[in-house]
């Protein structure tokens, strides 16, 4: 497999970690650099290791994880969208920010959740005996970058905006909808 190629994968599997991390950064309105560090480090090398998971697990458990993968990735979108819009809605603006999708289970499951679609090209890589290491390793990189680059435009699209508490709902129905997009990719409304 050539570079290029490696590369378009990595940025097609990027793309959802850059549109949740955007939606951080415009909650979060102000992001601090461990903050970004938490968010980039954590989606880059869940993209990695899922891939590499991906990858070891090869054939054996292939058709199982294709037929649930875009289940369980809108399943923990649409948790962590529904509390972030529960909690605006609630009126507690206060406890609404402190909220920190770069901390603690949100993380985690915003971890895995942009990975899993890393976990079936993983499993691509096995049936196709490509060496993991250089394409995982790609894959992470290209991850992190655009998880800080969508974080701090979407920090600056926040502060621009002045959304304030409302800013919880919108990065909740940004969440939605990407987990209505994996859905929809994967053929469920058909």
């Amino acid at each position: 497999m050539d570079l290029l190629t490696i590369i378009l994968i990595a940025l097609a599997l990027a793309l959802d970690a850059f549109a949740v991390a955007l939606a951080a950064g415009v909650s979060l309105c102000q992001v601090s650099g461990r903050q970004t560090f938490r968010l980039a480090f954590h989606f880059g090398l869940f993209q990695a290791g899922m891939n590499i998971i991906g990858w070891a697990a090869g054939l054996t458990v292939r058709t199982l994880l294709e037929s649930i993968d875009h289940w369980l990735a809108f399943g923990l979108l649409a948790l962590v969208a529904a509390k972030m819009i529960k909690d605006s809605i609630a009126g507690r603006e206060e406890e609404a920010q402190k909220i920190d999708p770069t901390r603690g289970y949100t993380l985690v499951m915003l971890s895995v959740a942009t990975s899993i679609d890393s976990l079936a090209v993983g499993l691509s890589f096995s049936v196709l005996n490509v060496s993991i290491w250089l394409p995982a390793a790609i894959i992470g990189i290209v991850a992190t970058i655009l998880t800080v680059i969508g974080l701090k435009l979407g920090c600056l699209l926040g502060s621009a905006s002045r959304i304030g508490s409302r800013a919880e709902i919108a990065g909740g129905l940004v969440l939605l909808g990407i987990g209505i997009n994996i859905l929809y990719q994967h053929g469920v409304f058909n």
